[in-house]
């Protein structure tokens, strides 16, 4: 049974730094790209993130210079390192495994249950 854990999120001041993780099981997922999404109240899930088998990354406009993602092969981990948060980065963050560097998605598509990132005095 393929399943994705994330966590990290919670409660930061803008202008901080947060360090979200991914552990997921169940399969080998070597050969697969992975990435982060988040969905704010009342939008539509977005790509924050992604990053190919062989660390081609992309990443959304919004985020570049301030998150970066990286990933260990052998611990079927992705990371999100976040920093200088601002207000509008608070939604809710969830792990991607199977879908590409454009957020399309593939044969494998599996998400994890998400994690809080609120950005708030």
């Amino acid at each position: 049974q393929v399943q994705l854990v994330e966590s990290g999120g919670g409660l930061v001041q803008p202008g901080g730094s947060l360090r979200l993780s991914c552990v997921a099981s169940g399969s080998d997922f070597r050969n697969y790209a992975m990435g982060w999404y988040r969905q704010a109240p009342e939008k539509q899930r977005e790509l924050v993130a992604a990053i190919s088998s062989t660390d081609s990354t992309n990443y959304a406009e919004s985020v570049k210079g301030r998150f970066t993602i990286s990933r260990s092969i052998s611990k079927n981990m992705v990371y999100l390192q976040m920093n200088n948060l601002k207000p509008e980065d608070t939604a809710v963050y969830y792990c991607n495994v199977g879908r590409d560097l454009t957020g399309r998605a593939h044969w494998v598509d599996y998400w994890g249950q998400g994690t809080q990132v609120t950005v708030s005095n």
